[in-house]
């Protein structure tokens, strides 16, 4: 199992910018789909971002154009970079890695993104 640790979460204004980062320790880090998701109190987790092994990028259709996933696996990080907040993206936001061959999926501790003014 992969350790993730995420941070960059915070209090912002609507309009504003953050850049989320997810720190992996794995040395097989290319053999990992990411992805960032989101859950507010009393609602299912939901994908945000993912991005595959082979740089595929997908994103809810409520994010596109607004938010930027992206990897460096020299370095075993993937990022979320979100720009025009707002109110509605206030959530814990979670880092998640799948293994592309076990399929076994990991999970970070997540973030909190607040987005008021």
């Amino acid at each position: 199992q992969v350790q993730l640790v995420e941070s960059g979460g915070g209090l912002v204004q609507p309009g504003g910018s953050l850049r989320l980062s997810c720190a992996a320790s794995t040395s097989r880090f290319p053999l990992y789909n990411m992805a960032w998701y989101r859950q507010t109190p009393g609602n299912m987790r939901e994908s945000v971002a993912e991005i595959t092994t082979d740089g595929t990028i997908n994103y809810v259709d409520s994010v596109k154009g607004r938010f930027t996933i992206s990897r460096d696996n020299a370095e075993n990080m993937v990022y979320l970079q979100m720009n025009s907040l707002k109110p509605e993206d206030t959530a814990v936001y979670y880092c998640r890695a799948q293994n592309r061959l076990t399929s076994i999926v990991s999970w970070g501790q997540g973030t909190l993104v607040t987005v008021s003014s």
